[in-house]
């Protein structure tokens, strides 16, 4: 196991190289001169020229990448001009905001996602399945960004029950009841697509070990149901899901950049937002990076479960 794992992190270095090329070189192409914006009302050509020396911008595009990656790889990302402090002290703190966000809609979608596919494919053709497999599609269909904005509006505007917005209360709180209090709407909202997704996958995967031919010899020597569905088919049905939540683990982290803005959540997407606003190229550059670099490690931890679920796989 530790081979293999040590394997799929040589693999990773490859894929995170790539990520670093592509990020610098999509905020190398936006157009205009980022130590203009950076300087706003002070951009005189003494301030720019300066400004571009700082941040290296009169050398080539290689020689920026490669002084960029230099200073990564030595755990320097850099220095925010807008916020005045280091790119890699706000990147942290801003992501641990966005994982509570991210990690809370993963561990609802992965519950109610597999939960609702076992009852699905248990109950098949049945009026709980159709009435899971409706609330399914419907769930996929939706834009969250839309539907975060129909849960405002029902439950913060009409009803009242939960905030629209912030992490904590502005006048005390700040406890875990304020911050769950906070994550309801946000959560709910980033799962709802992750959810019908697993819930689909994982009613055919159940559906396909139910038609195996151990599952009906283990009913045939009289097993309960329940432990015929749960400690035998669902067992290897999982082994099939897995990977699915992997994907969707970046799914929902990639997601919460525009769920973050909806809800205010001050997380690493509304971080980004502001900097690409403000032109703050060594902030985005680190922003994307690390949220990229989470995507990976998401899918390398979901490999691991996977093959530790099934011996095969080694």
């Amino acid at each position: 196991m530790a081979a293999y794992i040590a394997k799929r992190l040589l693999a990773a270095i490859p894929v995170l190289l790539g990520l670093s090329i592509i990020v610098f070189l999509i905020m190398a192409m936006i157009p205009g001169d980022p130590a203009t914006a950076i300087l706003g009302s002070y951009a005189t050509p003494e301030n720019v020229e300066k400004l571009n020396r700082d941040l290296g911008l009169d050398k080539s595009l290689p020689q920026q990448y490669l002084i960029w990656l230099g200073n990564l790889l030595q755990g320097d990302f850099g220095r925010s001009y807008a916020l005045n402090r280091p790119v890699l002290d706000e990147v942290l703190e801003r992501f641990s905001a966005t994982l509570i966000l991210a990690g809370t809609a993963l561990v609802l979608c992965s519950i109610l996602g597999l939960l609702a596919g076992v009852v699905s494919a248990v109950r098949q053709y049945g009026w709980t399945d159709k009435i899971v497999t409706v609330l399914v599609l419907i769930g996929i269909s939706l834009p969250s960004f839309w539907l975060g904005l129909l849960l405002i509006l029902a439950f913060a505007v009409k009803i009242r029950l939960f905030p629209a917005s912030g992490m904590f209360a502005i006048y005390g709180g700040g406890d875990l009841p304020d911050l769950l209090y906070h994550l309801f709407l946000p959560a709910v909202t980033l799962a709802v697509v992750a959810t019908g997704v697993i819930a689909r996958l994982t009613r055919t995967a159940m559906l396909e070990v139910l038609r195996q031919d151990y599952i009906r010899t283990a009913r045939a020597k009289g097993l309960k149901e329940r432990h015929v569905i749960y400690r035998h088919a669902f067992k290897a049905a999982l082994v099939s899901v897995i990977p699915v939540i992997g994907i969707q683990a970046g799914f929902v982290l990639g997601g919460a950049v525009y769920i973050e803005t909806v809800f205010q959540w001050p997380g690493i997407g509304s971080m980004l937002v502001n900097a690409i606003s403000t032109r703050d190229l060594l902030l985005v550059q680190g922003g994307v990076l690390v949220v990229a670099g989470a995507y990976v490690l998401f899918n390398l931890a979901a490999d691991v479960v996977q093959t530790i679920l099934d011996p095969r796989l080694r």
